[in-house]
Order: structure tokens, then C-alpha cells, then sequence
């Protein structure tokens, strides 16, 4: 396959896979041979092996970084504090992208930023879903809900009020009491529900705003 054959099929997609080139009889060998030179000319980003990206100029936007970190670990969603940010719920951060995922914990650095990978088991992985993000595409993204309790639980003390004023918690009016619960008990912990006790003010509107 030419590159220009590569940018009929992939200009529009955001990430792409070394399966995408074996068409015909292209080999394995020689997909990953021309990708390697087409990552060294400076048209294809390596992302992580076996996914790439198109560099500019040939993509015809740079892919969303929530799409970015769904393709590179399959069964994952964004989450923690990249979620939170999304949501409105703390601060506007600047940094790495967190998410979930089944697998082995990670760190990958690539051209198109740092992204973390949490492990959480499998009965865990609930409360996220469908986000759509600029430019029209959807991302798996936890739930305001989720987010907040997948960063509770991580956290050593995540669960203390000292933690939770940390966070500089805004907008929390978006957050469900009830979808709080249900996702507690989903983790079965005392230290997810003195979490949920330890939130209840912030729900209540109570707790003053800074």
C-alpha cells in the first residue's frame, strides 16, 4: 500500500490500527516495515505499537485526546480528573489524560500527549458512556458520578474530607445523590460509603463554594 492509498482510507479517522495496511497481499512484516517509514518521514505518529495516527498535515484535524486514549487501550474510558475537568466539577486542568481500564496499570508518552491508565476489575467498570466531543465524535468518558468515586477509590484517602477539599469541588449540582449511591454499593466498601457521607455536604449545597 502507498501512503497515498493509506490517506484515502484513514484521513478522516482519528487513530488507526497496523490492520488497517493488510489489504491484498500485503504481510505483516512489510505493513509494520512501511509504517516504521512512514513514522520516521514524519507523516505517521506512533501512538503505541500497533496504533498510529496521521501527522499533520495529512490529518484533517488532530485527533481528539479522549479518542487518542480509547484507541490505544481498548476497554477504557476517561475518567478521574480529566473526566471531572470535562464535567465542570474542578478546575480546568492542563495534563496528562487519565482513564480506567481492565488491564495492566500504564503510562504511555507519545507526540500527542501523556496518558495514565488505572486498573480497576471488570464488575467495576460501570457509570460511563458516550460523550461527544468537538467536532462531533463520541468518546467513552465516565459519568460526573463515576469519575469523582473511580478517584475516591484509587486515592490513598481519597475518601477523607482533607481529600475532597483538596479537589476545589464547583458545579456540584450536576451531581446525582442517587447515582452516587447505586455506584457505592456497586463497590461493596466501608470506605466508599464514609466517601459518599463525606460528600453529602457538597450535595446539599451546604458547604460554602471558593
Amino acid at each position: 500500500m502507498k501512503f497515498e492509498e493509506l490517506l484515502q482510507i484513514v484521513r478522516n479517522e482519528p487513530v488507526f490500527s497496523t490492520g488497517i495496511l493488510l489489504a491484498g497481499d500485503t504481510t505483516a512484516e512489510n505493513a509494520r516495515a512501511r509504517l516504521s517509514r512512514w513514522v520516521r518521514e514524519g507523516r505517521v505518529i506512533s501512538l503505541r505499537r500497533g496504533c498510529y495516527a496521521l501527522a499533520e498535515p495529512y490529518a484533517d484535524t488532530p485527533p481528539h485526546p479522549f479518542l487518542v486514549a480509547n484507541a490505544m487501550e481498548l476497554g477504557s474510558y476517561v475518567s478521574c480528573q480529566t473526566a471531572l475537568a470535562w464535567h465542570g466539577l474542578v478546575p480546568e486542568t492542563i495534563g496528562a489524560v487519565t482513564s480506567i481500564t481492565p488491564g495492566r496499570p500504564s503510562v504511555v508518552r507519545n507526540e500527542l500527549g501523556t496518558f495514565i491508565y488505572r486498573h480497576m476489575r471488570r464488575e467495576l467498570l460501570a457509570g460511563y458512556r458516550r460523550e461527544t466531543l468537538p467536532g462531533g465524535r463520541k468518546a467513552r468518558v465516565a459519568s460526573p458520578e463515576k469519575a469523582l468515586l473511580d478517584l475516591i477509590y484509587l486515592e490513598p484517602g481519597g475518601y477523607s474530607p482533607e481529600y475532597l477539599e483538596e479537589l476545589r469541588l464547583q458545579n456540584t449540582d450536576i451531581l446525582s445523590q442517587e447515582s452516587l449511591e447505586e455506584l457505592v454499593e456497586m463497590w461493596d466498601r466501608p470506605r466508599m460509603r464514609r466517601a459518599l457521607e463525606n460528600l453529602r455536604p457538597y450535595l446539599s449545597g451546604s458547604r460554602r463554594k471558593t
